[in-house]
């Protein structure tokens, strides 16, 4: 297996993925409307009945954030399903945000759910909050059940706060939020028996099962589906194991029918290598190499336990595949112009941009910034590239101080006097990605001519 970009005579045609007709204001428009939608259900159904009495009204908040918070839990699932279209219009940056923000607010409306209605109900029948609440959870059907469903909301929302995260390992971490399947499965029978919509309003009842049924189906066609059927069709396993850098390896995988796997430079898989001990864990890489048909190529640096585990995989291990996702791809691109900016092992989505974006000479940079010159991967393939392609790239090498910034306004514009005229793409750690959008920012370059993804190693 070579180490070097294949040759033009080598490559197969490889299909693009499929583009979806869908703007993030369509999609957002959607569930809006089913917001609003929620809400005259439950007017519909008698909820505005509740608002004589302080206990009544308590009790008709509790009503609204459980809706609220069901709907949202909902819609939590639906980031998590790796819809296609999704990751199309919003990329996993976007995802990532929205799914962390309407994370806490779904616990937050299910917490309040839980309060409002145990004040309220406490009020009505003339008791205290404790014995109300020990009432609801011993007596009440299924509302251990919905107790369950939001402490394991509540673990998986305090496993994402920054501090946690920290703390906890990958494979600690996904785990805990496998429990959300089952917080909603709880969330969901404790509704169907107990909810006043699926009481009171046959109308209600028939569009909250909908809902489930869409987003399971959306959960079961792109979480496991389509990873299945590409992976039984293609028949991945690794070929080749190259070290490019000190705790740096690329690895090879080749398959059956590789010429019919839609993909782009600068997207990623999430992978699975079948050992006995790991096949359970997937992680997101870049394919580093431009699709060509005949082989996928990652290249993984050495950053934990996983990572350095991959360093003894065999020849022969089966892969499993999920993707591809990203939208750090050539269908972004606006100008003609393109300035790739890499940090580190962000290298990896750049590299394989830098053989496939179609470009006159002169129209592509690449600016590569690196602590020391040993961490630099792909240098020889990098300047073959140049050459053919008649690019330029240059090697940010040395530390950062308070006098030197290589990714600096100053260094940017004397590397790059037109960079505003160029369509940027960023790809390294998230300090550096950060710092460098805002200086992009100051020189003038618009954002839709900035793309970045931080998922993308």
């Amino acid at each position: 297996m070579p180490s070097t970009p294949v040759s033009p005579s080598q490559h197969r045609q490889v299909p693009l993925p499929r583009t979806w007709s869908v703007s993030a204001i369509e999609i957002v428009g959607v569930l809006v409307a089913n917001g609003l939608l929620i809400a005259a259900m439950w007017v519909r159904h008698g909820g505005l009945g509740l608002l004589t009495s302080l206990s009544g009204q308590l009790t008709a908040i509790g009503e609204l954030t459980a809706l609220y918070g069901t709907y949202l839990a909902l819609i939590q699932l639906v980031l998590m399903s790796r819809s296609p279209w999704l990751d199309q219009v919003f990329g996993m940056d976007g995802l990532a945000v929205a799914h962390r923000w309407l994370g806490f607010a779904t616990v937050w409306l299910l917490l309040g759910h839980g309060v409002f209605t145990t004040v309220g109900y406490a009020l009505g029948d003339g008791s205290n909050v404790v014995g109300e609440f020990w009432t609801l959870i011993t007596t009440y059907p299924y509302v251990l059940m919905a107790t369950v469903s939001g402490a394991l909301f509540a673990a998986v929302a305090i496993s994402s706060i920054r501090a946690s995260r920290r703390r906890l390992s990958y494979e600690t971490w996904y785990g805990i939020h496998l429990y959300a399947y089952l917080a909603i499965a709880l969330g969901f029978l404790h509704q169907l028996f107990v909810g006043s919509d699926f009481i009171h309003d046959p109308v209600a009842v028939g569009y909250w099962v909908a809902l489930y049924v869409v987003t399971v189906a959306l959960v079961l066609i792109f979480r496991i589906g389509q990873p299945i059927v590409f992976s039984v069709r293609h028949r991945l396993r690794v070929t080749n194991i190259v070290t490019e850098a000190p705790g740096v390896i690329s690895i090879y995988v080749s398959g059956r029918d590789l010429d019919q796997l839609a993909v782009r430079s600068g997207q990623y898989f999430v992978w699975r290598f079948l050992t006995r001990n790991d096949w359970w864990r997937g992680h997101p890489f870049s394919i580093s190499s431009a699709p060509n048909g005949a082989w996928l190529r990652i290249t993984v640096k050495e950053l934990g336990d996983w990572s350095k585990a991959l360093q003894d995989l065999k020849v022969g291990t089966r892969v499993f595949i999920e993707g591809p996702y990203g939208v750090l791809t050539g269908a972004r691109r606006t100008r003609p112009k393109v300035l790739l900016i890499a940090g580190g092992i962000g290298i990896t989505p750049l590299r394989a941009l830098l053989e496939a974006l179609p470009a006159r000479p002169g129209d592509l940079t690449l600016l590569y910034r690196v602590r020391d010159t040993r961490d630099i991967v792909f240098q020889s393939e990098l300047e073959t590239l140049a050459r053919s392609r008649g690019a330029r790239v240059h090697y940010l090498v040395g530390r950062r101080d308070e006098t030197r910034d290589p990714l600096g306004a100053p260094a940017l514009q004397r590397l790059v006097p037109d960079i505003a005229e160029h369509d940027v793409y960023l790809c390294g750690p998230g300090p550096m990605m950060q710092s460098v959008e805002h200086t992009l920012r100051r020189l003038a370059v618009p954002r839709g001519q900035i793309h970045a993804e931080r998922f993308a190693y």
